[in-house]
């Protein structure tokens, strides 16, 4: 068998690959470009992408029989085609709720704590200048009994649900499909949700019922000093209504995704006045080394139960 690994770096170069080696012959790209795909996959039996599109066009001339994509969404690849083509296309599920959920809350306590403001003023030399042992200018709150508003309640929502609970807020969340009626958390609809939630995150797929679900109709209305975060997908927020709506109210942003990835110079998120209402930080959500892998060897085990058929 031939394998090739068209986006390694994607993977972070502190994991290791070795693992498919067992496999059969490997060759590794750290970065693999649009017009130089079909030619590195022609001649492998398996190919694993992460980011890198699989199209009709690179698949008809190829022997592929196995395409493994390193993550969840499987918009990368031309399904339909690799079906009439008898390709089977395998992603891999579950492995980041953790780091995701991790990272939300990092988010959630930069914008709480303010701790970026108290080590500002330690590292500028105010305490030693202070008349009193503390100092509180700057005031944060406790996350006890605060609202908790979940879009989208799968692995990783409920994942996130369930830490937010365990800081003893009350919990509701909203179904992007309608579909999820969990018992243990209270679903509402969404205007309720942005309305009186004191925190928000997204953790749903973008699809034709996500695209801009956030606007700045239905933005407008979350609470004063309320906490917006989307590690889901870009898309799902409009980002000019957003932008628009940081300068305008005070609500905290928390954003790991964008809708063009890596984010544009054009992105009206880059041009917000009130930059402390807003943390943007590259996709990076999933990616503890813990997920990450997880991730490898779920790939690996993907390849192994082909093989096995």
């Amino acid at each position: 068998m031939k394998i090739v690994i068209l986006d390694r770096k994607t993977l972070g170069n502190d994991v290791n690959v070795d693992i498919f080696n067992k496999f059969g012959e490997v060759e590794v790209f750290d970065i693999t470009k649009e017009n130089e795909t079909k030619d590195r996959v022609k001649d492998a039996d398996i190919v694993i992408t992460n980011k890198v599109m699989i199209s009709k066009k690179v698949m008809e001339n190829s022997k592929l029989k196995l395409i493994c994509i390193s993550a969840t969404g499987k918009n990368n690849v031309d399904l339909e085609y690799a079906k009439q083509k008898g390709i089977e296309v395998k992603n891999v599920a579950g492995y980041s709720s953790s780091s995701v959920s991790q990272v939300a809350f990092s988010m959630i306590f930069h914008f709480v704590s303010k701790l970026n403001y108290y080590k500002n003023y330690v590292d500028e030399g105010n305490w030693q200048k202070s008349e009193i042992f503390t100092h509180i200018d700057k005031p944060f709150f406790e996350l006890d009994k605060k609202r908790v508003g979940v879009i989208g309640l799968g692995d990783i929502g409920s994942s996130f649900a369930k830490r937010a609970q365990a800081f003893d807020c009350e919990v509701v969340y909203y179904s992007t499909s309608g579909r999820n009626n969990n018992s243990e958390f209270k679903r509402v609809e969404l205007d309720e949700l942005l309305s009186t939630c004191d925190i928000i995150s997204i953790h749903c797929p973008l699809n034709e019922q996500t695209k801009d679900l956030l606007n700045y109709e239905n933005m407008k209305n979350m609470k004063d000093g309320a906490i917006l975060l989307n590690l889901g997908r870009g898309g799902i927020i409009n980002e000019a209504d957003l932008s628009k709506l940081i300068d305008e109210k005070e609500i905290y942003c928390g954003i790991d995704v964008v809708n063009v990835e890596p984010i544009e110079e054009s992105n009206p998120l880059l041009k917000v006045q009130n930059k402390d209402r807003l943390l943007l930080t590259p996709h990076i959500g999933w990616a503890s080394v813990e997920a990450r892998t997880r991730l490898i060897s779920m790939v690996a085990d993907n390849i192994e139960e082909y093989l096995a058929k």
